[in-house]
């Protein structure tokens, strides 16, 4: 039937329907946890007295009603941890590894999201969080801070490497500052003066050491070199180059493990040899700078401690038993091996000079090049 016609219904203006309020909507105007709140509308034992009662009163004035549903699939838990990393990092294995032991023995599950090329950080938290976690480790995160919290989306979470500026997320990381000051000194009682530091790049954590780097040999009334590099081996070989225009430099303090293996591999391809011509130094102690034919003298950052701070940290804030923010700073420690000794007696030739004696060494007598048969 047309409109107005005999029969025809009026028409009802429709509204749109009221949003019922989310623990989230408590946990913002109670400025409390999404997970203290699951506990105090609960029942559970954790929250003071007072915090309850707030967290009550906010819930009443809002007009929240728990959603069955909801609340049987909350009580079931799901007892995940997430965990961001990348895979072809070392340091980042180790992490993992131990993560995994001490999620095991709390009766967590690890739930790893890679961090890769195509795959970015966002992208794998976003899928962590999609996952129902109910805690996520970041190892490094380089997410600008307002991202990264809107990322989580109110999961407690744990940066690993990487102080982040906000009172939602706790911090492990390790001493870089401090760890620079022990290379550094030991380097110069060895009777190193010039000595260089090859870089990881521009973000934060590299950003530290190079602050620690510069701190300490302003200290000695040495002059620093910084020199770009990265943390992987080829970024350590690509920084060989420019490494070697400064003859004078007798010691390189490299950003990780994997930077220092790439600047010994390119040394020994150029015929100067460590650590009788250049010491040189890591940071990470992964378990390939223990073995003999590198012999690395590195940082040992504290995997494990850093490790277990991080899953206590996670899994305090997942259960509610703390809400305030933590930090926790990881002992670091200096392990000496065979790539640093006494600097030379003579510099090193530039390199251009290198390079001309190495194809000296190189060609015959007769002027023929090598392999060349006679005419």
């Amino acid at each position: 039937m047309s409109d107005g016609q005999a029969g025809s219904r009026p028409r009802v203006a429709k509204t749109a329907p009221r949003r019922r309020p989310t623990l989230h909507d408590i946990a913002d105007a109670a400025g409390v946890s999404t997970g203290l709140v699951s506990l105090v509308l609960r029942g559970r034992e954790g929250p003071s007295a007072k915090t309850a009662a707030r967290v009550s009163e906010v819930a009443e004035r809002l007009g929240y009603r728990a959603n069955r549903t909801a609340s049987q699939l909350a009580s079931a838990r799901t007892n995940l941890l997430g965990v961001t990393m990348t895979p072809g990092n070392p340091y980042h294995g180790e992490l993992i590894e131990e993560i995994q032991a001490l999620a095991d023995a709390k009766g967590y599950h690890l739930l790893l999201a890679t961090v890769t090329r195509t795959h970015d950080e966002l992208r794998s938290i976003e899928t962590l969080v999609d996952s129902n976690c109910e805690a996520l480790v970041l190892l490094n995160p380089i997410l600008p801070p307002e991202v990264l919290v809107k990322a989580v989306d109110k999961v407690p979470t744990v940066s690993v490497g990487r102080p982040i500026d906000t009172p939602d997320i706790d911090i492990v990381r390790s001493a870089d500052t401090e760890a620079l000051e022990l290379l550094v000194d030991h380097l110069t009682r060895l009777g190193h003066t010039a000595i260089a530091h090859v870089d990881g790049g521009d973000l934060y954590i590299p950003a530290e050491r190079v602050r620690g780097y510069r701190k300490a040999m302003k200290a000695r009334n040495l002059e620093p070199l910084v020199i770009p590099g990265g943390e992987t081996r080829a970024s350590g070989r690509d920084a060989v180059a420019e490494l070697l225009q400064h003859p004078e430099v007798s010691a390189v303090i490299a950003y990780n493990d994997q930077c220092a293996i790439g600047v010994m591999d390119e040394l020994f391809r150029r015929g100067i040899r460590v650590p009788d011509d250049i010491s040189v130094t890591g940071f990470d102690d992964d378990q390939l700078a223990g073995l003999a034919l590198l012999d690395l003298t590195t940082i040992n950052p504290s995997q494990l401690a850093q490790a277990r701070m991080a899953v206590e940290a996670a899994i305090e804030r997942a259960e509610g038993i703390r809400t305030k923010r933590v930090v926790h700073v990881a002992e670091a420690s200096l392990v000496v091996r065979g790539s640093t000794a006494p600097p030379p007696a003579r510099p090193r030739q530039r390199a251009s000079d290198s390079a001309t004696a190495a194809r000296r060494r190189t060609t015959p007598k007769s002027g023929r090049a090598p392999g060349a048969g006679s005419a």
